[in-house]
């Protein structure tokens, strides 16, 4: 471990080469930080437990917390400080705390990290399979999400600057909620409702594809159906039938 490292960081999940591409490594592998990959159930019991080990404490860097310096973080906070306002308004229904300048990511424009104490999205998993979970349990330690964004990212920017531009345009409200859809699958998370996430996929095709939003799907034409037609074979069984109720 190098010096300049303070925490014993961890991540949870299914599988190590699933834990080995999440966006949650990104900064710590360009710092060539050594990370934990737990990827057995039971480690993510034992961690919640585990607080330090000797003079370093564990942290989940999948989870709010994770300290990495950043000698811009206050100028670009303020940068964006409309985008991550009107976002934050913009996922009010979606169970999202907040909205953040994130100090973790690279390479990908945004993540979905919970709270310190509640649960990872492995965890969640974990429990969702348990078949008599406690459902009112389950609300209260999944919590509310933040979503962390990458200010240095081009998709990022490009959203920052239509916000800025008309911040009421419905497809740019898509495009945010479409991220963050995508960034909570990412994260790890299952998404409460795959039917509306389809649906914004859908949404975002036609607008690529120069479709209007309001073109339906070209219907199907009725087909006048045929009296059908006894063949033969059908005629002679009906009278062999016949002629033995007959006899009977």
């Amino acid at each position: 471990m190098k010096s300049s490292q303070k925490d014993i960081f961890y991540i949870t999940g299914a599988s190590k080469e699933q834990l080995e591409k999440s966006p949650f490594l990104e900064r710590l592998n360009k710092k060539d930080y050594e990370v934990i990959l737990f990827t057995d159930p039971v480690d993510e019991y034992l961690m919640q437990y585990l607080m330090d080990y000797e003079d370093k404490k564990f942290q989940n860097v999948s989870k709010e917390g994770l300290k990495l310096k950043d000698s811009k973080t206050k100028e670009l906070k303020e940068s964006f400080k409309g985008l991550t306002k009107w976002w934050k308004t913009t996922l009010a229904s979606d169970n999202v705390e907040d909205v953040k300048i994130s100090n973790r990511l690279a390479d990908t424009p945004c993540v979905v990290v919970t709270s310190k104490y509640g649960w990872s999205a492995y965890m969640e998993k974990i429990m969702h399979s348990q078949t008599l979970s406690d459902a009112s349990k389950q609300a209260y330690m999944r919590g509310k999400r933040v979503l962390e964004i990458n200010p240095r990212h081009p998709i990022i920017k490009a959203l920052r600057e239509r916000v800025v531009t008309d911040p009421e345009d419905e497809s740019v409200k898509l495009t945010a909620k479409l991220i963050y859809q995508t960034a909570l699958m990412e994260s790890g998370f299952d998404l409460s409702d795959p039917k509306d996430f389809a649906s914004h996929i859908y949404s975002s095709v036609k607008s690529s594809l120069n479709i209007s939003p309001d073109a339906t799907v070209e219907e199907e034409e009725d087909e006048a159906e045929e009296p059908e037609i006894e063949t033969k074979a059908e005629e002679e069984s009906a009278s062999e039938e016949s002629e033995l109720k007959d006899e009977l």
